[in-house]
C-alpha cells in the first residue's frame, strides 16, 4: 500500500536485501533461506478498501517477486496481526493467493499466529470460540489444527517462540503478538508439541518444506539477552523441537 513512490522503494529495499543474501551465499555462508517481508500498512488503513487494498498490496508484492526471482530467492511474508492485509489467517491467504507467483510463501512465527486463533484484529476471522478459555487444551489444538492446515502449504520459513495470548507494541509499531521467553510460565504454547502442527502433515509426515528453523525472541531487553540462562533456555527448547520433528540427511 502507500503512494506510487513509497511502493517503488519497498521493491527496491527487495531488491537490496535479495543483493546482500545474493554476498552472502557467495562467501559461503548462506546456504539457503528466504528474504521477509509484510505489507507496511495497518489493519485500520487496509479495512478503509479491503478489496483494492489487497490488489495493490499484492501488485507490489508481485513486483518484488519478480526482483527476487533474478536473485533465485523466495520471499516468505511474515504473518502478524499488525499487517494489513496480513492480520487475520483469511486475509493472508487472499493476499498470497492474489499473488500467485511460485516464489511467494508464508513465514510462520509460533508467536504471531498464536493471535489468528484469537481473532484480535479481524473477529469475524477468529477460531477459537469467544468463551474459550486456556485450561481447554484439546480445543486449543483443534484450533491449531485448523490454522495450520489452511497456512502450512503456504509455509515455506519457521520460526520457534513463545507467546502468552496477549498483544505487544513499542513506539509506532502497532500491537502484536507478545513474544515470551522459551520457559515463560504464562506461555499459552507447549512449544516442542504445538511445532508439530506446523512441521507435519494432517496424517503426522514431515513436511520437510524447509531445513532449518530459528528461535525468534524480539521484544526482550538488551539485560535479558545477554543472559548465558536466556540462551541456555532457547537452546534447550530448539533441541526439543528437532528432537520431535527433525530429520537427518546425507553430507
Amino acid at each position: 500500500m502507500g503512494s506510487q513512490e513509497e511502493r517503488k522503494r519497498f521493491v527496491e529495499m527487495v531488491r537490496k536485501s535479495c543483493h546482500i543474501a545474493k554476498k552472502l551465499k557467495e562467501l559461503g555462508i548462506r546456504h539457503g533461506g528466504v528474504v521477509r517481508i509484510d505489507s507496511a500498512s495497518s489493519p485500520q488503513n487496509w479495512a478503509a478498501d479491503p478489496v483494492n487494498n489487497t490488489k495493490l498490496i499484492a501488485q507490489t508484492f508481485r513486483e518484488a517477486c519478480d526482483v527476487a526471482d533474478d536473485y533465485g530467492e523466495k520471499l516468505a511474508a511474515e504473518g502478524e496481526i499488525c499487517w494489513g492485509g496480513m492480520h487475520s489467517w483469511k486475509a493472508m491467504i487472499d493476499t498470497l493467493e492474489a499473488v500467485n507467483r511460485p516464489n511467494i510463501g508464508f513465514q510462520a512465527d509460533m508467536a504471531h499466529t498464536l493471535l489468528y486463533l484469537l481473532g484480535y484484529n479481524s473477529p469475524e476471522d477468529r477460531i477459537l470460540p469467544a468463551d474459550f478459555e486456556w485450561k481447554d487444551r484439546a480445543i486449543f489444538e483443534e484450533g491449531l489444527k485448523t490454522l495450520t492446515s489452511a497456512l502450512r502449504p503456504w509455509t515455506i520459513d519457521f520460526h520457534v517462540a513463545q507467546n502468552d495470548g496477549t498483544v505487544h507494541g513499542t513506539g509506532s509499531h502497532d500491537k502484536t503478538g507478545r513474544h515470551c521467553l522459551a520457559t515463560d510460565p504464562n506461555g499459552r504454547l507447549d512449544i516442542p508439541n504445538d511445532a508439530g502442527y506446523w512441521l507435519r502433515d494432517e496424517n503426522g509426515k514431515l513436511t520437510k518444506a524447509f531445513k532449518h528453523i530459528c528461535w525468534d525472541g524480539c521484544m526482550f531487553p538488551n539485560e535479558v539477552m545477554t543472559q548465558q540462562q536466556t540462551w541456555n533456555e532457547i537452546l534447550s527448547t530448539m533441541i526439543k523441537v528437532r528432537q520431535l520433528h527433525g530429520w537427518y540427511e546425507a553430507e
